[in-house]
C-alpha cells in the first residue's frame, strides 16, 4: 500500500474559556490514503469541523492545538510557519468550508475569484488564468459564460459547484469538504455528491468529507469515521460499518434513519442528549445513553478493538 497522504496522531484541540479549557477534539488518530474518500460523521458539536480547521491551521481564537501531530505528504503541518502554510493551502490541500454558498465574495464575479486563486499561486497571465477558470466551471457543469456572474445571480447548487471549482483550481492532493451540501435539496445534494466522486476518479485527489448524515456518507465514502463528543468511536470500511457496525452509538445512528420501505416506527431515536464538553462523563462518553454499558465503560476510556480487518471500535462490548 502507498503511504497515507494525511496522517493524524493523537490530535487534541482545546477552546480556552473563562471556566477552563474545553476539549473539542480529543486524542484523534486517523489516516487518509491517496485517492481515498474518508467520511467523518457525527452529531453537531462532536468536533468534526474543528478537526478540519485544525488540519489547515485556520482555527480562530480561542481554539488552540494542544497536542498531537499532523503530517501531510510527509511534512509536519504543525511545524510550518505562515508563509509555508500559505504556499501549501489550495496548491496541495484545499477546503470547501461549511456554509460554502455564503463564502463567495458578493461584489466580485465568480470567474474573477477563481482567477485570483490561480494567479496568486502560479503567477499565470490573466488570459491563462481566465482560460483555466472557464475549464473549471465546465468541469463542475456550469456554463463558462457564467464567469462574469455574481454569486447572487446563481442558484444554491451552482454556488456550491463554484466553491468546489475553487477548491480544485490548483489540483490539490487532498480536498476537505465540510458539509458542502448543507441547505441543498436532496436531488441537488445527490448530483453534487456524484459529481465529486466523478471528479475524484478523474483527477485522483483524496477527500476528507465531513457530514452529520451517516446514512448518506455510508453510500458515498470508501471508509467512515464516526465521532461522538470529541472522540473517534468507530472507523472502518463503509460497506462493513453499514451492515456490521459495532459501536452502540453508530448502531443508534443507523437505527434513527427512517427506511424508504419501512414505517416511521422502524426509526428509533437515541435516548438522552450528547454530554457537555465542559464536564464530560468519565470513561466512555456514550455510556450514559448506552443500553449495553458495563461497569468498565464508566471507569476508563475504552481501548480500540480491531473487530475485523481494518474495522475498529472503541467499545469493550464490541468484540
Amino acid at each position: 500500500m502507498s503511504d497515507p497522504v494525511l496522517e493524524v496522531r493523537d490530535l487534541c484541540v482545546d477552546y480556552i474559556t473563562p471556566r477552563g479549557p474545553v476539549r473539542a477534539v480529543d486524542s484523534v488518530s486517523l489516516d487518509v490514503a491517496p485517492g481515498e474518500l474518508l467520511g467523518i460523521a457525527g452529531e453537531s458539536g462532536s468536533g468534526k469541523s474543528t478537526l478540519a480547521q485544525a488540519l489547515l491551521r485556520t482555527l480562530p481564537p480561542p481554539a488552540v492545538i494542544s497536542r498531537g501531530t499532523v503530517r501531510f505528504e510527509g511534512r509536519d503541518l504543525l511545524a510550518l510557519d505562515e508563509n509555508e502554510l500559505r504556499g501549501l493551502r489550495w496548491s496541495r490541500i484545499s477546503m470547501v468550508f461549511q456554509g460554502a454558498m455564503d463564502s463567495l465574495n458578493p461584489v466580485i464575479p465568480v470567474g474573477e475569484q477563481i482567477e485570483d486563486v490561480i494567479r496568486v499561486h502560479t503567477r499565470a497571465p490573466h488570459a491563462e488564468a481566465r482560460r483555466r477558470a472557464a475549464e473549471l466551471l465546465t468541469m463542475v457543469d456550469i456554463d463558462p459564460r457564467r464567469l462574469d456572474a455574481y454569486a447572487h445571480q446563481l442558484s444554491g447548487g451552482m454556488r456550491q459547484r463554484v466553491c468546489i471549482a475553487l477548491a480544485l483550481a490548483l489540483r490539490p492532493a487532498l480536498v476537505i469538504l465540510d458539509e458542502p451540501t448543507t441547505a441543498l435539496d436532496v436531488i441537488v445534494e445527490r448530483d453534487i455528491l456524484k459529481q465529486i466522486r466523478s471528479l475524484q476518479a478523474q483527477l485522483g485527489f483524496a477527500v476528507l468529507f465531513i457530514t452529520h448524515d451517516l446514512a448518506r456518507m455510508l453510500q458515498f465514502s470508501d471508509r467512515v469515521a464516526v465521532f461522538y463528543a470529541a472522540r473517534l468511536v468507530e472507523l472502518g470500511p463503509s460497506a462493513r460499518v453499514a451492515h456490521a457496525a459495532r459501536h452502540p452509538y453508530t448502531r443508534g445512528l443507523l437505527r434513527a434513519f427512517p427506511r424508504v420501505h419501512g414505517t416511521m416506527s422502524d426509526a428509533v431515536s437515541i435516548p438522552g442528549a450528547p454530554p457537555s464538553l465542559i464536564h464530560p462523563p468519565p470513561g466512555c462518553r456514550f455510556h450514559p445513553r448506552c443500553a449495553l454499558a458495563i461497569p468498565a465503560c464508566r471507569e476508563r476510556i475504552p481501548d480500540w478493538i480491531e473487530v475485523a480487518p481494518g474495522h475498529f471500535a472503541a467499545c469493550p462490548v464490541a468484540k
